[in-house]
């Protein structure tokens, strides 16, 4: 692990998902009735770089859960790309899913006119799709650029991450579609006076990101803290460890 501090990032942490509207229901429920969880991962490669899906059913795994996921992911995809594939479609009619998780591309959560124009839109239509197929969607609260985005006046991490959660909790509440909150968790992470590199290029995770969030989506979906648990992913346990304690507790455990 290697010391860092990041501005701002103690309100970015504490901004968490929740703030004001009527309150989102809690996902997965369908998932602990079953004896196996099924849940659907839509995205880009924010969701496939070291493989999210596979890293979640493993942790889950460790804690007795079965599950079985699908994804439906493609290189730099906005939701608004997957609301025009005829391939999602046929994956949803296809399958039986307990959770459809859905991740925007990293940026456009952060920018005013690119939520109402693109993101909102492209979410309203699939948690329409998705709840006529009985399953429950769950948003993929994403983390920001490593260095914010300059072009669009969010200077620094800090301020994009402020904004990226602002987009998912407006729409979060909207629709009321709960949110697995890994950027706020990010936040708290590089909030500790030593932590792992989170960031492989200053957008994707590295494993040790990736196995943050999936440890977010463990506590989202099973309402579990997943502290204690022995998959980690390769990683050294001292790392495992504070990453699960970090998500359990941006979760509220």
């Amino acid at each position: 692990m290697r010391p860092r501090v990041v501005a701002l990032v103690v309100a970015v942490s504490l901004s968490g998902c929740g703030a004001g509207g009527p309150a989102a229901p809690r996902p997965g429920a369908g998932c602990v009735r079953q004896a196996t969880c099924k849940i659907l991962f839509i995205g880009n490669s924010l969701t496939y770089v070291n493989d999210l899906p596979g890293v979640f059913t493993q942790l889950a795994k460790s804690g007795g859960f079965t599950v079985s996921t699908g994804r439906h992911v493609m290189g730099g995809a906005h939701l608004a790309d997957h609301v025009a594939s005829p391939d999602l479609g046929g994956q949803l009619v296809g399958s039986t899913w307990n959770v459809v998780v859905l991740q925007e591309q990293s940026a456009t959560p952060a920018v005013d006119d690119l939520r109402e124009s693109e993101m909102f839109p492209a979410v309203r239509t699939l948690v329409e799709r998705i709840r006529e197929r009985h399953a429950e969607p769950l948003l993929f609260e994403t983390w920001a650029h490593e260095d914010g985005w300059p072009e669009r006046d969010l200077v620094g991490y800090g301020a994009m991450q402020t904004a990226v959660n602002t987009g998912y909790e407006t729409i979060g509440h909207e629709l009321g579609v709960p949110i697995a909150p890994v950027g706020p968790a990010w936040a708290r992470e590089l909030g500790m006076p030593q932590h792992p590199e989170l960031w492989s290029d200053g957008d994707h995770p590295t494993v040790d990101g990736t196995y943050l969030a999936a440890c977010v989506f463990y506590a989202t979906i099973f309402h579990r803290s997943p502290l204690g648990l022995k998959y980690s992913a390769g990683l050294p346990s001292t790392s495992a460890v504070q990453l699960q304690a970090i998500a359990a507790n941006t979760a509220g455990f």
